[in-house]
């Protein structure tokens, strides 16, 4: 990894260009603070130039073929495999995961362009029977136009490519606000689009805060679609900025998710399960853990073999051979996340691991936090209520699988959902009772694949799915035709009695 502190610059229209103000701001890794890349501090000026390019571009990508712009999406994938290496070593210094997790953010980019690009093919519609005579039924996709994508930092790869694939391959045009701290992977990102194919004008980015750059796409009259994964908070206020202009709203928020451990279990596959899945990327991931319903004959074993396996756990940067556990990404994160330890012992819940910003051993530098496992919790406690977006869990105990899914249910959020049983039986039922939209049957909450639908219910999101045909629906519009060839005019409804 270079450590030369590098400019970067905005691209609208085809160009590399700075802000229209000149001011800039850094990227800096959260394992160190080494500075990686100054970017442009964008302003609303910026974004409309962007728009203003995108819009115009789409007059003309809406015409290229969808198998040919699934071509320029496989070629992207090509691209990003020959630079799977530099891109999981850029995530590990940028973002903080370690290498195999970072590894498999760039992968799972990697197999959704290869997904999306097939679709080129297909973006299939319908065929059906006419109740009149010599007409024919279909509906047909259509693109929309320009398309808002705001993504956040914990998948700086793979989260983009969730978005742009798919709204690219439909036809559309897109303007991309990565996260201000993930700009430098976003920028390369782009930058593999354009070696690809991507025309001047079809993919734009503009660096810049949420508060300027993200505001002002949300509410722009040229831009009819808005993608975003982000925070609850954050997703309310864009449904309420678009509501304006009718805007089409994708919406990837919060999540508090639960893993059911009953009497049953496997016990050392649950804990390797609850690791993964509770500390994995710093428990910075909207299916993350944070909630373990455990059936009250399991409890006291699980939670001592799940505290022993918490503290073999190894901190460091995420670049380091060995390391099973990065910085989470800001010193405003280290913050939160210690503050939530603060309220559950408050709370009364018992701490029974971590609990504590990590230093020493080269670890004072950057933003590290102990993995951390609170005991005795009671659901209504706001650690077992509130997302914490850390490698922060919550054990509590239950008497039966009734009352695991009552506690699993009883949060505002809806995404990911597991339990571990060998009761097949139990299974469906938890496949059935758990509202969530993910449900793993003997699995962590984590592992999600691009073929099938990826979102949540309840406060998780405004409905739509992004991944496998699912996100489809999010980029294209449905348009209906009728082709009536009996040369005479037949009114639908009213001359259907021959």
């Amino acid at each position: 990894m270079a450590t030369a502190t590098k400019s970067f610059k905005n691209f609208i229209g085809g160009e590399w260009v700075d802000a229209a103000s000149g001011e800039t701001f850094e990227t800096a890794s959260p394992a160190t603070g080494e500075v990686l890349g100054v970017f442009p501090r964008s302003s609303a000026d910026d974004v409309d130039r962007a728009v203003a390019a995108a819009k115009a571009a789409f007059e003309d990508w809406r015409l290229v073929p969808a198998p040919k712009r699934g071509e320029i999406l496989y070629r992207f994938a090509n691209l990003l495999m020959e630079e799977k290496d530099e891109f999981t070593d850029l995530m590990s210094h940028e973002m903080g995961k370690v290498k195999a997790e970072a590894g498999g953010d760039v992968q799972e980019a990697i197999d959704m362009s290869l997904y999306m690009a097939g679709e080129g093919r297909r973006l299939s519609g319908q065929t059906t029977p006419s109740e009149l005579r010599d007409k024919f039924n279909m509906s047909v996709r259509m693109p929309i136009g320009v398309v808002g994508v705001i993504t956040p930092w914990n998948f700086p790869i793979a989260i983009p490519s969730w978005k742009i694939a798919p709204a690219l391959v439909c036809g559309n045009t897109v303007v991309f606000k990565p996260a201000t701290d993930t700009p430098l992977l976003g920028e390369r990102f782009v930058e593999l689009l354009v070696e690809a194919g991507v025309p001047a004008g079809v993919i734009n980015v503009v660096h810049g805060g949420g508060g300027v750059v993200g505001d002002r796409l949300v509410r722009h009259p040229d831009v009819p679609v808005i993608t975003l994964t982000g925070s609850r908070e954050t997703g309310v206020e864009v449904m309420r900025n678009a509501a304006e202009n009718l805007k089409h709203i994708h919406l990837e928020l919060g999540g508090k998710n639960a893993i059911i451990v009953l009497d049953d279990a496997e016990l050392d596959l649950a804990v390797e399960g609850i690791i993964w899945s509770a500390f994995g990327t710093s428990g910075q991931r909207c299916t993350a853990a944070s909630r373990v319903i455990v059936q009250a004959g399991a409890y006291g074993e699980l939670q001592k073999r799940l505290v022993a396996a918490a503290e073999k756990l190894r901190l460091g940067p995420g670049w380091e051979e060995g390391v099973d556990v990065g910085p989470v990404i800001n010193e405003r994160a280290l913050e939160k996340i210690h503050s939530y330890t603060e309220i559950g012992k408050d709370e009364g819940a018992k701490l029974l691991t971590g609990g504590e910003v990590a230093g020493g051993n080269g670890l004072g530098d950057g933003n590290f936090y102990r993995p951390t496992i609170f005991g005795d919790v009671d659901p209504q406690m706001r650690v077992a209520q509130e997302e914490i977006f850390g490698p922060t869990t919550a054990l509590i105990r239950v008497k039966d699988v009734d009352e695991a899914i009552k506690v699993s249910n009883g949060i505002k959020f809806g995404l990911s959902s597991s339990i571990f049983t060998h009761d097949v039986n139990t299974a469906f039922r938890a496949m059935r009772d758990l509202e969530a939209g993910i449900t793993y049957i003997n699995a962590g909450t984590i592992g999600a694949e691009v073929h099938l639908p990826f979102g949540g219910t309840k406060d998780t999101g405004n409905g739509h799915r992004e991944a496998g045909q699912a996100a489809l629906d999010v980029f294209t519009e449905w348009k209906s035709i009728y082709v009536d060839y009996s040369g005479k005019l037949q009114k639908a409804q009213i001359d259907t009695a021959e």
